[in-house]
């Protein structure tokens, strides 16, 4: 057999195991046909552009054919995946991890000390993902060396230009000289991609939907007397009950000003905007995904990138300007066939914007005041993390035999660099934490507490 072509043959037989075995880790037993069409796009080293909803799995998409183009235990960076938001960069290196490559990951990002990342680039990653700030100023400082990097993602890359990263990237781009594949994501169709960003002869994968509103999305509506909004949206809300539901406003102020009204009724939420410290916005995504809360409040800073499953409801307490914030906002629910519906809370004299077509269902709310019942689930925080050695086995073990809880008494447990959040069955929180107070986990005394 010609040698070029049974080495062609044994790459192909790699690579396809190893797509398998990254799968197979993550539970997923197809591939759609988005993720299908791009992984074949990619492989033949075509620069891409991918427009697909928020949802659809793009990371998997770009992620499972560059991995088995980098080369491993090199301590040469060779991929560089940019994100425009924290939360998303962290996802993207946590589905790296997850696939278990072996391949040395980083991610950088603003919020914490800058020196901190600096220590760990001076064994460079294969791998580096970041947020275009934080990445940038690495590179101007020498930190990141650029001269491996044959790799370049610019995830949600419309969304990046939306917040200003234009310089940012642009300075990033002019020094990857080793430059052999560039991919683009987006949730919208970009109508101009900037010339910084240096496409070859690219190809575009156009996957977003032609219908404005998902098949699976009911489009309803509730009216509240006077301007404020209030009262009706916390009806709204004692009527839905305990469904996973994201509000949305378009104001950092006005979140605040809400979940200070929800605080007074006593009705359990987290809140989510870009004003808050990293930690409190890690730890708001945590507790509603494990579902210790039910309601996340929150500007259109979480409409798009992040992975949060399962929600019932969006509920519009104020209407976005623009048609694509609208549309983002409602692909947070009714995702991969599961049905969903969105709520739009209307002033007594408030218009609809003209991007709302057709006639709007209107539900009665009755002045209902009655707030749901505590969720199943209640977070509890450890001050032990991954940099402790500390992992989720350890934490079931010690939970399970030391706190005497049942299998099916433990959540979600997310282990973080140096703290760990796991959802407890909320009836057996005070009995766990005190059979635990004094416990050790691996020779380190814990300080165990319910989580803010």
């Amino acid at each position: 057999m010609n040698h070029i072509l049974f080495q062609s043959l044994l790459y192909l037989y790699t690579m396809q195991n190893n797509r398998s075995k990254y799968l197979n880790k993550l539970g997923i037993t197809a591939l759609n046909p988005m993720q299908t069409a791009s992984i074949e796009m990619i492989e033949s080293n075509t620069d891409l552009v991918l427009l697909s909803p928020t949802g659809s799995g793009k990371t998997l998409a770009f992620l499972l054919p560059l991995v088995d183009k980098i080369k491993g235990s090199t301590e040469k960076t060779q991929l560089l995946i940019l994100a425009p938001a924290r939360e998303l960069a962290i996802q993207i290196e946590q589905v790296i991890k997850n696939l278990g490559t072996g391949h040395k990951v980083l991610c950088c990002y603003g919020g914490h000390m800058i020196q901190t990342e600096r220590n760990s680039l001076r064994h460079p990653a294969e791998i580096i993902v970041g947020t275009p700030g934080r990445i940038a100023d690495h590179v101007r400082r020498g930190h990141i060396s650029t001269q491996h990097i044959q790799y370049l993602v610019l995830d949600e890359f419309d969304k990046a230009l939306e917040l200003g990263f234009h310089q940012e990237m642009r300075d990033i781009i002019g020094q990857l000289k080793e430059l052999n594949l560039r991919i683009l994501t987006s949730a919208t169709n970009m109508q101009e991609i900037p010339s910084f960003v240096r496409l070859r002869k690219h190809k575009i994968l156009d996957f977003l939907p032609q219908e404005q509103l998902q098949e699976n999305l009911s489009l309803k509506a509730v009216r509240s007397e006077g301007k404020d909004k209030l009262e009706a949206f916390f009806s709204l809300v004692c009527i839905l009950g305990n469904e996973p539901m994201v509000v949305f406003v378009n104001h950092r102020e006005a979140a605040d000003r809400i979940s200070k009204h929800l605080h007074e009724m006593g009705l359990a939420h987290d809140l989510f905007h870009g004003g808050l410290k990293q930690e409190e916005r890690e730890r708001a995504l945590i507790k509603f995904r494990n579902g210790s809360h039910h309601l996340l409040l929150t500007t259109d800073l979480a409409s798009r990138g992040l992975d949060i499953p399962d929600i019932k409801y969006v509920i519009h307490y104020h209407l976005p300007k623009e048609k694509e914030a609208f549309i983002h906002r409602n692909g947070r629910t009714a995702r991969m066939k599961a049905s969903g519906t969105a709520y739009l809370i209307l002033a007594e004299q408030e218009t609809l914007p003209e991007y709302i077509e057709g006639e709007l269902q209107f539900e009665a709310l009755n002045n209902y005041n009655t707030p749901p019942s505590p969720p199943q689930w209640q977070t509890i925080y450890l001050d032990h993390g991954k940099k402790d050695k500390i992992n989720k086995i350890d934490i079931v073990g010690l939970f399970l035999k030391k706190g005497k809880l049942k299998k099916d008494e433990l959540g979600l447990i997310d282990v973080l660099d140096h703290s760990a959040y796991i959802a407890v069955e909320r009836k057996k929180v005070k009995q766990l934490i005190n059979l635990l107070q004094n416990e050790k986990i691996k020779g380190k005394k814990l300080k165990i507490r319910i989580s803010r």
